[in-house]
């Protein structure tokens, strides 16, 4: 509901309609396709006690969460060079990220999930499967249904590394160096208050990136580790669920923009039903 909020109220008000909320946007879809991907079944699981999930219905579940997972880690990379360009070249900012160029970063972001989805959880799939057939998470993710595999994996372990660090710590890097030319733009900025509103732009930014890569970082790297399988729950439910459900309250609560449009936009609603009746 929070991301569903924060899409129908930066696609309605006008003052929204730049780059900044654009990305937002696509980042708020992304959220809610986590959600319907993991959440649904955890809480059948939970509450209903249906803890039966078919083949291909794993198979399913993995192939979408790996889509948006890969897709979030490159779109908060691409929100990060939005912030820089904002910050570090403010005159060029509307010509810089026009409509154009901004839908093209966003289907870059999107894109790569596809094959990276698609091998992963086609390799993952072929292998022979023998002994227990009990996944030991809430959802089909991948170091828990490796460990139901009764075949040499270490090639696809290879591969998985490699993945996590082309997916995570490619766009982590990314990140890090818009950043770092955040930081030095802001402290030239001569005045207290300005400095304080060039880093409220994207301290709210900063934070889910934090949350994101290093809860996913922890839990990809070594794929079919001997840590503790409830740590690796508990990490996979922070970006999974946590995560989505904390970015419409970072985003609305520490920017008074998203206030702002909030409040006009319920005020219109309000209007509108007064009127009504």
């Amino acid at each position: 509901m929070g991301n569903s909020l924060i899409i129908l109220v930066t696609l309605a008000d006008p003052m929204l309609h730049s780059p900044m909320y654009f990305f937002l946007r696509n980042l708020s879809f992304l959220e809610i396709g986590f959600n319907l991907v993991i959440v649904p079944k955890m809480l059948g699981t939970l509450l209903a006690q249906n803890t039966t999930i078919s083949f291909p219905g794993c198979a399913i579940q993995m192939y979408f969460f790996f889509f948006f997972g890969v897709a979030e880690c490159f779109l908060l990379a691409i929100m990060a060079y939005d912030r820089y360009v904002a910050i570090c070249n403010p005159l060029h900012y509307p010509v810089i990220m026009n409509q154009r160029t901004r839908a093209k970063l966003a289907v870059a972001s999107w894109f790569p999930g596809f094959p990276v989805a698609t091998v992963q959880t086609t390799w993952l799939f072929s292998f022979p499967f023998c002994g227990t057939n009990k996944v030991n998470h809430f959802f089909c993710d991948s170091p828990p249904v490796l460990r139901l595999v009764c075949a040499d994996t270490a090639r696809f372990e290879v591969y998985a590394i490699v993945g996590t660090i082309l997916v995570i710590m490619i766009p982590c890097l990314l990140v890090l160096c818009s950043y770092s030319r955040i930081a030095a733009a802001i402290f030239k900025i001569p005045s207290a208050k300005g400095k304080h509103k060039a880093f409220s732009t994207c301290s709210s930014h900063l934070l889910v990136v934090s949350l994101f890569y290093v809860s996913s970082s922890l839990t990809y790297f070594r794929p079919k580790s001997n840590n503790s399988p409830e740590s690796k729950k508990l990490l996979s439910l922070f970006y999974t669920v946590v995560t989505p459900m904390l970015n419409p309250i970072i985003y609305s609560l520490r920017n008074n923009e998203v206030k702002n449009a909030l409040s006009r936009t319920f005020r219109k609603a309000l209007g509108l039903r007064n009127y009504i009746l």
